[in-house]
């Protein structure tokens, strides 16, 4: 599904970010990305996402390159992606149901059955009751179901997930964890990026660890450290 191709990415002449990235991730995979903050793991999801591109090399999605998308072709690329971040992100003046139907209406999706999809995402997320509930109602795991559901809402085949678990405790984070576990069988890709060693351990799927733009361990069925 994925494919860097000898990708470098650096922002000045003297700073390689990524350093002639080759990475394969097949459709369906989930992927935990590890390494010390610097070490190029939100320059590959700035990359994926097309919110930057890549000084040499190329990145194909889907058979798409997505190196040199126009601004329309991006936006519609971008429909195939879902954003998770650790701050969440959500809009503070907007109900639970409003944050997620607004993803639809940002790509102009809203018809007819608009609704009966978002309640049915607020279900499938566990946020059954509380789709009138703003923000500062929620919890920080049920914030992150809210933001998961967002992500969900227009299919994506793809599940960017930036330290998810970041801002939750130890029992919300296994329960995040074991919602994005659940999306990633029903066949959705998911790349995740922590530094936190458990959920990297709970998880047991394959591990990118990222050193200096260069990948240094990919292992499957992985903990934190090799």
């Amino acid at each position: 599904m994925i494919v860097f191709d000898n990708v470098t990415k650096n922002y000045d002449s003297s700073l390689n970010v990524l350093q002639g990235l080759n990475l394969k991730i097949k459709s369906g995979d989930f992927v935990s990305i590890i390494g010390q903050s610097g070490a190029g793991k939100s320059t590959i999801f700035h990359l994926l996402m097309g919110a930057d591109r890549p000084s040499s090399g190329k990145i194909t999605v889907d058979d798409i390159d997505i190196s040199n998308l126009s601004r329309n072709k991006l936006q519609l690329y971008r429909r195939k992606i879902g954003m998770v971040w650790q701050n969440f992100k959500l809009l503070p003046k907007k109900t639970v149901f409003e944050n997620i139907h607004f993803a639809l209406e940002a790509v102009d999706e809203t018809d007819t059955n608009s609704v009966r999809k978002v309640l049915d995402i607020i279900d499938q997320v566990g946020l059954q009751g509380k789709q009138d509930y703003f923000p500062a109602q929620l919890s920080g795991g049920e914030k992150q179901r809210c933001a998961i559901a967002r992500a969900l809402v227009h299919d994506p085949k793809l599940i960017i997930a930036d330290e998810p678990t970041g801002n939750l405790d130890p029992k919300t984070s296994q329960e995040i964890l074991q919602l994005l576990k659940d999306i990633n069988d029903k066949g959705v890709t998911i790349i995740l990026s922590t530094h936190d060693t458990h959920v990297v351990d709970n998880l047991k799927k394959r591990v990118l660890h990222l050193e200096g733009g260069v990948i240094v361990r990919d292992e499957q069925n992985a903990s934190y450290h090799q």
